[in-house]
C-alpha cells in the first residue's frame, strides 16, 4: 500500500513539470548582446559550481550506501586517520574552482559594467564608426514609465522602442520612489533613484516585442508597472517615431506634474513637443518651479551654506508630491541651525550638507541619498 501511494505522489508532480515547460525563460534566451553575455555568465558559473557539487552529492550517497550497517563486507579501519592524496583532492579542487570563479567575476564585472559604453553589437559584430547611439532618458514614476528621446524631440509613457543593432544609451532616474528598470531580453536591471542618474548601455539584436518592468517594489501600483519594448528595423523605427509625432501632444512642466501623480494601469501615451529642460528638472527634483533644484542646493552647500537664511528654503525642498495638501510639516524653530536637511518622515534629501562637510551628488551613483520608500 505504501508503495502504491509513493507511485501516485510521483505521478501528481508530473503536471507541475508540464506547467513549467510553458514558462518563458527569457533570461536564458535573451535577444540583446548584453543579456546574452549575462546568460553565458550564469551558465559558466553554474557549471563551475556543479563540478564540485555533483561529485560531493554522489559520493555522499555512495558512502551512505556502501557503509550502511547491513553491509558486513565493507572495509572497517578504525585506525585510519590521514591520506595525503585525499587531502590534495579535497583542497585543490575547490581552490581551483574559486580561482576560476574569481577570474570570471573580475572579467565580467568590467565587461558588463552598465556604465561602460558598448564596444560591439554582437559577438561577431563590432560597432561601426558611423553608428550614432540612441539616447533614451528614463523616469520611473508612480506607477508608470516615462521615456524621453532627446535627439528626436518625443517622449512616451509605458512604451519603448529602438532599432536593432543600434547601441542604446539609457539615462535613468526616478520621481519620488526608488525603482528598478528591467528589460530581461535586453540587459540586466539597473536602479532608478530620485535625485540621482544611473546609466545602462545595451543593444537589441532581434526584432520583436519584449516585456519591460519594475524589478523593485515601490508601492501599491508596483504589480502593473510594466511596459512594452519594441525591437524594430530602422524603417519600422522611423515609422514609430512618426506615429509618436503625429499622435502626440505637448509635454511641459504642468503636464508632467499631472502625469507624475500616483496612478495605475496608465495607457500608452505619446508626446511630440517636449520641454527640453524637463528631464534635468526631474533629475534635480525641481520640475515644480516652486521647488529648489538639487544643483542649486549643492551650490549653496559648496559655498558654505546659507546660515539662518536657509530656513526659507525648507518648504522648497519638500519634493514628494504624493503628500501634497497634507499640512503635517513640523515647524522650524527660529534659533534652529542652518536647514541643510529636509524633514519628511525621517528622510534627508540628496545633494545636501550631511553634517561632515560632504554633499551627496545627484549626477552619478557614488552618493547614498535617502529614498522615499512609499507610504
Amino acid at each position: 500500500m505504501l508503495r502504491v501511494s509513493k507511485i501516485f505522489s510521483r505521478l501528481f508532480v508530473l503536471p507541475l513539470f508540464l506547467l513549467l515547460s510553458g514558462c518563458n525563460l527569457v533570461v536564458m534566451a535573451p535577444s540583446g548582446d548584453i543579456a546574452v553575455q549575462q546568460r553565458d555568465l550564469i551558465v559558466v558559473s553554474t557549471i563551475l559550481m556543479l563540478i564540485i557539487i555533483i561529485p560531493v552529492i554522489f559520493l555522499t550517497l555512495f558512502f551512505a550506501w556502501k557503509y550502511r550497517q547491513s553491509n558486513t563486507t565493507a572495509a572497517y579501519d578504525p585506525d585510519w586517520h590521514h591520506s595525503t592524496r585525499l587531502e590534495l583532492v579535497i583542497w585543490s579542487a575547490p581552490l581551483a574552482i574559486i580561482i576560476a570563479l574569481g577570474a570570471v567575476t573580475w572579467i565580467s564585472t568590467h565587461q558588463l559594467d552598465p556604465y561602460r559604453p558598448l564596444d560591439r553589437i554582437a559577438a561577431d559584430k563590432p560597432i561601426a564608426e558611423n553608428v550614432k547611439p540612441l539616447t533614451v532618458e528614463v523616469v520611473a514614476l508612480d506607477w508608470k514609465w516615462l521615456f524621453f528621446y532627446p535627439d528626436l524631440g518625443i517622449a512616451t509613457v509605458n512604451e519603448l522602442a529602438a532599432p536593432v543593432d543600434t547601441p542604446i544609451n539609457f539615462k535613468i532616474t526616478a520621481s519620488t520612489v526608488m525603482n528598478s528598470f528591467f528589460v530581461p531580453a535586453l540587459a540586466g536591471q539597473i536602479y532608478a533613484m530620485p535625485g540621482m542618474e544611473t546609466k545602462l548601455h545595451a543593444v537589441i539584436n532581434h526584432p520583436g516585442e519584449y516585456q519591460g518592468l519594475s524589478a523593485n517594489y515601490s508601492g501599491a501600483g508596483f504589480s502593473h508597472m510594466r511596459f512594452k519594448f519594441h525591437g524594430l528595423s530602422q524603417a519600422d523605427f522611423d515609422q514609430w517615431v512618426e506615429k509618436a509625432k503625429s499622435q502626440g501632444t505637448a509635454l511641459g512642466r504642468p503636464e508632467y506634474l499631472a502625469l507624475a501623480k500616483p496612478s495605475e494601469r496608465e495607457p500608452v501615451r505619446y508626446y511630440n513637443a517636449v520641454d527640453k529642460d524637463l528631464y534635468e528638472a526631474i533629475l534635480n527634483l525641481c520640475a515644480d518651479p516652486s521647488k529648489m533644484c538639487m544643483s542649486e542646493m549643492m551650490h549653496i552647500d559648496a559655498k558654505g551654506g546659507a546660515g539662518k537664511d536657509s530656513q526659507e528654503n525648507r518648504e522648497r525642498l519638500i519634493h514628494d508630491n504624493r503628500d501634497a495638501g497634507h499640512e503635517d510639516v513640523t515647524p522650524v524653530r527660529a534659533d534652529a541651525p542652518a536647514a541643510h536637511t529636509m524633514q519628511h518622515g525621517d528622510n534627508s534629501m540628496p545633494g545636501m550638507d550631511m553634517g561632515d562637510g560632504s554633499t551627496s551628488d545627484s549626477s552619478n551613483g557614488s552618493s547614498q541619498p535617502a529614498q522615499h520608500q512609499g507610504h
